[in-house]
């Protein structure tokens, strides 16, 4: 297939020094042409990058070669066009932020394959969580599946304990974009004393790949962070372009909306930011069309350098 491979990545494992695995990385990177994002802390590696077919499988063997790296989830699908325009390889305190005591390499919940799943979430004992932010959801989710309505991952622990009481005693099947959140948030609701957590192995990018589309509980698109914003069943590209003043994802509605101006503002946001706010977006949108008629690519223009599913909000 042409275009570029996108691979998107997480383990969580124990790294004593993080930082001295971020050379290698940045060396393998430079060496093979691959740009993304890639986030390291002492408790594993997750990201998204982006490629040819021989610069991921390069990149995927150093991976796999770092300590409880051997069996790291990857999760690839294709881009036409390249998704991010350059590399990073980040120090964090974790790579998913949750700021609540949480340890998936002691304890998880069930992994749930993608051909299990619709017979779980089907269940009258069992309440089914998306714990992706507010703005991921509004494109796309599971059939009735709760909204936490989260502006980031740190919020879904006082999301749960504002919420337990009329969740009882159910069993809880959560899912997030690649598998990373749900996987943190099993490990942090079993320590909280929740006996019966399920997760979907792989996430929503995994299901989508492998659930015919006639037996899909997906409605609408999943929200990625690369320049796709979006993918639909079978991992296509999805409809939905982004705002680049705010970073929300933008239907064709959205575009067509008075209040949307490329780069500037969209119907989201259009009563978020000052006068100062929108001249500097006007200021960076007239860059970025200068940078496309010289052929070039302007890296301040929304390029797609989002960090994967981090604390999902890029």
């Amino acid at each position: 297939m042409s275009g570029y491979v996108v691979a998107a990545l997480y383990q969580f494992t124990r790294f004593e020094r993080p930082e001295a695995l971020r050379p290698g990385l940045e060396e393998c990177a430079a060496r093979t042409g691959t740009r993304g994002t890639l986030l390291l802390a002492r408790e594993g590696i997750n990201g998204t990058i982006a490629g040819t077919r021989g610069g991921i499988d390069t990149m995927l063997a150093h991976i796999r070669a770092l300590p409880g790296c051997a069996q790291i989830e990857v999760k690839e699908s294709h881009a036409a066009e390249r998704p991010f325009g350059r590399m990073k390889v980040r120090l964090k305190r974790e790579i998913v932020t949750l700021g609540a005591e949480a340890d998936p390499t002691q304890r998880v919940g069930t992994y749930v394959a993608p051909e299990e799943w619709n017979a779980l979430i089907a269940a009258e004992d069992v309440v089914t969580i998306d714990t992706r932010n507010g703005y991921e959801v509004a494109i796309g989710s599971f059939e009735g599946a709760l909204d936490p309505g989260t502006k980031s991952f740190r919020d879904f622990p006082a999301w749960w304990d504002a919420n337990r009481e009329r969740i009882g005693n159910r069993r809880v099947a959560m899912f997030c974009t690649g598998g990373i959140r749900c996987e943190k948030a099993s490990s942090w609701l079993l320590g909280q004393g929740v006996r019966d957590v399920f997760h979907l192995k792989g996430g929503i990018l995994k299901y989508l790949e492998t659930v015919p589309e006639a037996e899909s509980r997906w409605q609408g698109e999943c929200f990625v962070f690369d320049g796709r914003v979006a993918v639909g069943h079978g991992l296509a590209e999805g409809s939905h372009s982004l705002c680049h003043a705010c970073r929300r994802p933008l239907s064709a509605a959205d575009r067509a909306s008075e209040q949307y101006a490329e780069g500037i503002s969209c119907p989201q946001c259009i009563d978020e930011y000052t006068d100062a706010d929108r001249a500097r977006f006007a200021e960076r949108q007239r860059q970025v069309r200068l940078a496309a008629c010289r052929g070039a690519r302007h890296l301040g223009g929304g390029d797609g350098t989002g960090a994967g599913e981090t604390d999902g909000d890029g």
